[in-house]
């Protein structure tokens, strides 16, 4: 059985700043990267803009074939895993070949959420979570004349403005009373809304669907208050969520996520997850909680690699920050941290409706918890460090709010570390 002493199985963030991590402190034990993918690494985050054609599917790959031999670490594409026997420290691939590892990093990702709708198994759809996904539904957009989109989350929501863009029908479906829930308040939605009916979408919220079938031009759906669509192209966007049928019988504990402590270990040892499989602690909260964004599976991944490694530079998780960035018809939204306002919390909001500009941010004993904006210009990543650092903000709150593109900015070269 060949042997390895450090196996991580997935490709993309999460994994490779866990490589990064593993070879700053141990650049010659042996590492081995399975990944069920067919490609060099990818980032999911940039798979809209190869349906839209702003990027070439060739030039998307965040590490190429000599990194990997720099690096010394064997890369095999197509191997998905299979089932993890962590009594023995092997791991079994779909080939049914097995890897014995001393260390094991799971960074497998998430796979689209597909609803148990009845006749969903009848009629042909998209989804979107691979670079193999994406060509198909460039592909599709441009001979589409009449889209459905099923969920009003991000990717969907980045799928539907192609559509409108290509010129096809769009009806966006989203059983939510509103677009964008998990990510924006219904101000925020509600701009975003408008944006999508200006250019021709029609938007159908708090709407669901009870029925699917074939139909001459594709699909045909019926919604739970008798309306019915008919659609030449189906995308099903409602969430993605963890394939984890591998981890049965490994005894490693496990609920939306893989469950992890603080350095990303999970329940057995020699086995850590990170990225969006990992179900790890909140910042504002000590449960364990899906934190599925790209800048805490590079955190997660780099603190998963030195602790793999034994680097005694390792610092720990410090909860996962809800951050998300979304551009849409030339304008832009973002939000940071939580929505919830906490108990003696203060919201502080400003809404131009001529420039449709709005800001929206929460505070408690002065110090950020939550900011939120459409077409404002702040930076994510240092809004998200304020919130991280608990910096108290009370008295340079006004000048924040006013310019927090630069005020944020000049806050954290003084307290930077």
């Amino acid at each position: 059985m060949e042997q390895t002493k450090y196996l991580i199985v997935g490709s993309s963030h999460a994994a490779l700043e866990a490589v990064s991590a593993i070879r700053m402190h141990d650049p010659e034990g042996s590492l081995t990267v399975v990944t069920r993918d067919a490609h060099l690494p990818y980032s999911p985050t940039v798979l809209p803009y190869v349906v839209s054609g702003k990027s070439a599917p060739e030039r998307i790959f965040l590490r190429d074939d000599d990194f990997f031999a720099r690096n010394k670490v064997s890369y095999r594409p197509k191997a998905a895993l299979a089932a993890l026997h962590a009594d023995s420290n092997t791991a079994e691939l779909a080939d049914g070949s097995h890897l014995a590892y001393e260390k094991l990093l799971l960074a497998t990702g998430a796979s689209p959420a597909i609803p148990p709708i009845p006749g969903i198994d009848t009629v042909s759809y998209h989804v979107l979570r691979t670079l193999d996904d994406a060509l198909k539904l460039r592909d599709a957009i441009a001979k589409s004349k009449q889209a459905v989109v099923l969920g009003a989350g991000l990717v969907g929501m980045h799928a539907a403005e192609n559509l409108v863009k290509a010129g096809a029908s769009v009806t966006i479906v989203e059983m939510s009373d509103q677009l964008t829930a998990g990510y924006f308040d219904k101000v925020a939605a509600q701009m975003i809304e408008q944006a999508f009916i200006d250019n021709g979408a029609k938007i159908m919220t708090g709407n669901r669907v009870v029925r699917l079938e074939p139909s001459p031009v594709g699909a045909k759906l019926t919604l739970e208050n008798g309306t019915t669509l008919e659609a030449d192209l189906l995308l099903v966007a409602t969430g993605v969520k963890p394939e984890m049928a591998y981890l049965n019988g490994s005894g490693v504990e496990h609920g939306q996520g893989i469950l992890v402590d603080d350095r990303m270990q999970t329940s057995v040892a020699n086995v850590w997850a990170a990225g969006d499989c990992a179900q790890a602690r909140g910042f504002f909260t000590d449960t364990q909680v899906m934190n599925a964004i790209l800048p805490d599976a590079t955190v997660q991944g780099r603190v998963a690699g030195m602790a793999m490694a034994g680097d005694p530079g390792i610092k720990e998780y410090p909860g996962g920050v809800p951050l998300n960035t979304y551009h849409f018809f030339g304008r832009h939204a973002i939000s940071v941290g939580s929505s919830k306002v906490p108990e003696g919390g203060e919201v502080v909001t400003r809404f131009d409706e001529k420039t449709g500009r709005y800001l929206k941010a929460i505070f408690q004993d002065g110090r950020l918890t939550g900011i939120f904006g459409v077409n404002e210009f702040f930076d994510g990543g240092v809004m998200c460090q304020l919130i991280l650092r608990r910096i108290d903000l009370t008295d340079v709150k006004e000048r924040l709010l006013a310019n927090p593109l630069a005020v944020g900015r000049e806050i954290m070269s003084k307290t930077w570390r």
